[in-house]
């Protein structure tokens, strides 16, 4: 693992999914997760077909919190991708919301250690890329400062003040990750807000002009 750092960007203020119906999605994400001052929506007829490329990952600290935003999720609406389970790192789950937006609610504990809660920790921006080093490389040029990075297979970037994480997986490992298949064309469906300016990344990521 090496440590980079370099100036560091103005942190991620928003994530904004662009959905055909940004109502419904809005009353998703608040009631399911409570993200909605994190996650926007706008509308978007943009044809987009399979894996979109990103997932967005809740962290959370225990077991109970997964079960019970998974399953609020399903509640309302959401499809199981991957179900709840134990896994080497930890226990989570995949749902596809009715948006067709992919979430993972996870935590590295396999053990409850108190009440069940609806406190996320973290909310993590994951991107596939075709080439991590590549997109690395491009992201520290436009002023990112790497966390932690695991050569050619994930890359962190610094996230303080910022409410969202951002991170880098190549587009075969977050697919399988995440527990679909790894096709997919068309818009990504995403746009990332930050005070650093707009831009496009080598893989179509849309970066926007926004207040943090």
């Amino acid at each position: 693992m090496d440590i980079t750092a370099h100036q560091s960007l103005p942190p991620v203020g928003s994530i904004t999914l662009e959905v055909p119906d940004p109502a419904a999605a809005n009353t998703f994400h608040t009631t399911a997760f409570g993200v909605h001052a994190e996650v926007r929506t706008r509308a978007s007829a943009a044809p987009t077909t399979g894996f979109r490329g990103f997932v967005l990952s809740l962290v959370v600290s225990q077991p109970s919190t997964v079960d019970d935003l998974v399953g609020a999720a399903l509640d309302r609406g959401a499809t199981s991708v991957k179900p709840v389970a134990k896994s080497f790192w930890g226990y989570g789950g995949v749902v596809a919301a009715p948006d067709g937006t992919i979430w993972k609610v996870a935590t590295s504990s396999k053990k409850d250690t108190g009440p069940t809660t609806r406190t996320i920790d973290d909310i993590v921006l994951l991107l596939g890329v075709t080439d991590v080093k590549a997109s690395k490389r491009f992201y520290v040029d436009h002023g990112l400062t790497v966390a932690r990075s695991f050569g050619s297979k994930y890359v962190e970037f610094a996230s303080t003040g910022s409410p969202v994480k951002l991170s880098l997986l190549s587009r075969r490992a977050l697919a399988k990750d995440a527990g679909v298949p790894v096709d997919g064309s068309g818009s990504h469906r995403v746009v990332i807000g930050s005070a650093t300016g707009s831009f496009t990344d080598p893989d179509g990521f849309a970066w926007e002009s926004a207040s943090t």
